[in-house]
């Protein structure tokens, strides 16, 4: 196939929106391009790395190499050199440069819905997706509490210590049962409420109706318990899919030099929620 050539690398990809997203940013963009998926098992990790730097103009990568990558990386931009994790990779010349869009995808969808980070976040959760919004919001100036399972508070007293040390913050650590205060943002890091455990939040509804707004990163189903509490509370929310579409959008910005709009993103994102009913 004639133009450029880009994809995902990570494992297991399943049903993966992402060729979707990314073949519609190229067309409303006009860059002549495809967007295949590279599933590749921790065994296959390295020689898989070989044939996508060079056979690729650019790739995301997903779970479980976005710190994995980071040897095969010639060079960390932005936000990526500060949380040392890449999703997407720009190859350039034969040299890889990595990035992390997610946290510009995450910025770009609360303000697509009118939210914004504000002073106060509760962050469910402390691994993958919530490092990467604890760093967010930490560095936008929030007083960031990371709320977890009591399994996982010497994970987060990790990360609390991580984000101390390198952005000079104060956070806070406690449970997700624990929580008795509101804050000008929720955000949920963690699987709970996705399909199929839908009966299940990361937070008891009175915990949630204390705060102003709810940003939750799971996308399927489109709403999840934590996000029909905020709802009936009558808070400000909005679930993972525009930042999953945004987090490709500025990966196609910088592979490509295009700028994508907010109605493009709006475009896109409904056309993910009909794939995601089928």
């Amino acid at each position: 196939m004639n133009g450029k050539r880009f994809g995902l690398l990570g494992y297991p990809l399943g049903h993966s929106l992402s060729p979707l997203i990314h073949k519609e940013v190229m067309a409303l963009c006009g860059v002549e391009g495809d967007y295949s998926l590279y599933e590749t098992p921790r065994e296959s990790f390295e020689n898989g790395i070989e044939g996508v730097m060079k056979n690729l103009n650019g790739f995301n990568v997903t779970i479980p190499y976005k710190t994995d990558i980071l040897p095969f990386i010639d060079k960390l931009c932005g936000e990526a050199a500060l949380m040392e994790t890449v999703n997407t990779v720009k190859n350039e010349k034969d040299k890889l440069f990595g990035y992390n869009t997610d946290c510009i995808g995450f910025l770009r969808s609360l303000e697509g819905a009118g939210m914004e980070i504000g002073k106060s976040v509760l962050i469910c959760g402390s691994g993958g997706v919530s490092r990467m919004f604890a760093f967010v919001c930490a560095k936008k100036g929030a007083e960031v509490t990371l709320a977890v399972r009591p399994s996982g508070l010497e994970k987060a007293e990790k990360l609390k210590a991580e984000i101390e040390n390198k952005l000079g913050a104060s956070v806070l650590v406690t449970t997700l049962d624990g929580v008795n205060k509101g804050y000008s943002l929720i955000v949920n890091g963690t699987p709970a409420g996705m399909y199929p455990d839908t009966d299940s939040s990361p937070l008891k509804k009175e915990a949630v109706l204390l705060s102003e707004a709810v940003f939750d990163a799971v996308y399927n189903p489109a709403e999840t318990k934590l996000l029909s509490y905020a709802k009936e509370g009558g808070l400000k929310y909005v679930n993972g899919l525009p930042m999953l579409v945004w987090q490709a959008a500025v990966a196609q910005e910088i592979w490509n030099g295009v700028e994508v709009s907010q109605k493009n993103i709006q475009r896109i994102t409904e056309l993910c929620e009909k794939e995601l009913k089928g």
